[in-house]
């Protein structure tokens, strides 16, 4: 029977806590796509897309509409591109891109992920031309985003596309200068990237998934600190309760996330895949990850203790979330991404929070250095640097850790770039200027650590 209650509160986290849907992503395989000639693989990506995703949208508004719930964003992911161009140059994959854009447009889906290559070990020629393609793709499209895999536990990390992927992303921002350098928002370089992640601009429909699948990705930091306000209302709860309420506001987050995704599948005649239960924040107020960890006991997010704060936080939400959903998947923990989070652009502007305290965050929490603005003038091997450092932690760790970094051309330390949307707006964050040019100029891969040889 249903509790009137519960109605309510649901009804309430909607309404004042920013609950959503964040996003129901379609994955679709493009291995039957393939052709030597370019003009025949765009034609038949755009034909599948078509055919596959023709009702993502329309439906997502259906269930929207007949349920109440806030679905915020339809995305569709697609096999990584570079296993699929065939014999494509440069040029070629800038097609491809191009063919994505214009199928996302036409889906109306506000992005299209997948545009992907795997290089924990070393890049295929096809990996190469795709990497090289991707400043004058992501300048040249809205829509497509872009990821590259560097490292993994097994493998270690391949620092040769390391140092490739700091040039890659001065190029982006440099090719996008005009609109913020916004390119770098939409391409992310990943260690032990996950197959089923539904989030942009990470998305990829992995090597293992089935033909097509729908998994969501669900939102809520809103009502896990309206939920802590709630219970401090008695008092002060001590930490073991704390991390009970949340634990128990992530298991309701992620039901209502397994209510769409299954009615999303049955609609769509789609198997369903993952629910992703991150917590994802957005830079409208109270809607926070750095909220929560303040409402913990934190002056500001970045004091000390935030790290431990950020530890029990995405610990409690995987274990409320894992009792409400059979599959859950994708990143599924806490997002700290600095422009999209209304709580860490003021403690980025105040001076609380550093990249160097963010990159000890995210040895605890579900990705990594996100959405961080840095100054247009860092040099490529700085950027390469961070993104080894990335790396390393999650390879040690045995999990996922990315880099999304964008060195807006021509701004200055403290200066504001605002990126609209979700996208929000950050300010530009110092960086260690002392040199890791001949640590990077080295090459090579970093071995995987003893902890890989599980078997």
């Amino acid at each position: 029977m249903l509790d009137i209650a519960d109605i309510y509160q649901t009804i309430s986290m909607i309404r004042d806590q920013n609950l959503d849907i964040r996003t129901v992503t379609m994955g679709v395989s493009l291995f039957d796509c393939v052709s030597d000639d370019t003009g025949r693989l765009c034609g038949n990506i755009y034909e599948k897309l078509m055919r596959r995703a023709e009702r993502l949208v329309p439906v997502g508004r259906e269930i929207s509409k007949e349920y109440g719930i806030p679905i915020i964003n339809q995305r569709v992911s697609v096999t990584p591109v570079s296993l699929i161009g065939g014999r494509a140059d440069r040029d070629g994959y800038v097609r491809v891109a191009g063919t994505l854009d214009r199928a996302a447009r036409e889906l109306g889906v506000n992005f299209i992920g997948g545009f992907s290559a795997m290089t924990q070990k070393g890049a295929t020629a096809g990996a190469g031309a795709l990497i090289a393609a991707i400043p004058q793709a992501l300048a040249e499209t809205e829509l497509v985003c872009s990821s590259v895999n560097v490292a993994s536990t097994k493998a270690g990390i391949n620092m040769n596309a390391v140092a490739e992927m700091g040039h890659i992303i001065k190029q982006t921002a440099a090719n996008t200068a005009e609109n913020g350098s916004i390119g770098c928002a939409k391409l992310v370089v990943f260690a032990n990237v996950p197959e089923d992640n539904p989030f942009m601009a990470g998305a990829f429909h992995g090597i293992g998934e089935p033909e097509c699948v729908i998994n969501v990705g669900v939102s809520g930091p809103g009502v896990v600190c309206a939920a802590l306000e709630e219970s401090d209302k008695a008092g002060d709860r001590d930490l073991t309760q704390i991390a009970d309420t949340i634990k128990k506001t992530a298991f309701k987050i992620t039901r209502m996330g397994q209510l769409v995704a299954l009615e999303a599948s049955r609609r769509l005649g789609v198997q369903f895949g993952i629910v992703d239960l991150s917590l994802a924040p957005t830079p409208a107020v109270g809607d926070s990850v750095a909220r929560i960890l303040e409402q913990i006991g934190l002056e500001r997010c970045g004091a000390c203790g935030t790290t431990a704060a950020l530890a029990m936080l995405n610990d409690a939400v995987k274990k409320g979330g894992v009792m409400a959903s059979s599959h859950v998947g994708g990143l599924s923990g806490a997002f700290i991404p600095v422009s999209e989070d209304a709580g860490m652009i003021e403690a980025a502007q105040c001076g609380a929070l550093s990249i160097e305290k963010l990159e000890a965050m995210t040895a605890v929490c579900s990705v990594g250095l996100d959405m961080i603005v840095i100054p247009g003038d860092t040099p490529d091997e700085i950027i390469s640097a961070i993104i080894a450092d990335e790396c390393a932690i999650g390879m040690i760790n045995n999990k996922t850790t990315a880099a999304r970094l964008i060195p807006a051309a021509g701004r200055r330390v403290g200066d504001m770039v605002d990126f609209g949307g979700l996208l929000g707006r950050a300010p530009v964050m110092a960086v260690n200027t002392y040199s890791p040019a001949r640590f990077i100029g080295r090459g090579g891969r970093i071995p995987a650590p003893i902890s890989s040889l599980r078997n």
